[in-house]
């Protein structure tokens, strides 16, 4: 396995432990979150992008981030 093909296997994984991670603060499902994120790009354009400074903080401080930024990003698609 190559570094870039390791680097996007570790993103993947870290997007899947933030959908978890979220969907329980929030006692929702897993397969809801992602539903909630994937109909506006949220995992590409923001978990995949911030990826570098997001995987070095804590689970909680994460998802505590995660949950305001996909709060804002789904509010200025409800006012398009």
């Amino acid at each position: 396995m190559t570094e870039s093909q390791r680097n996007k296997q570790n993103k993947i994984i870290f997007a899947s432990s933030c959908v978890e991670s979220a969907a329980r603060k929030l006692g929702i499902s897993s397969s809801d979150m992602y539903q909630r994120m994937k109909k506006i790009n949220f995992i590409e354009n923001f978990i995949f992008k911030c990826y570098d400074a997001l995987h070095t903080q804590s689970r909680e401080h994460v998802t505590e981030d995660i949950l305001g930024a996909l709060a804002i990003w789904e509010e200025k698609l409800s006012k398009k």
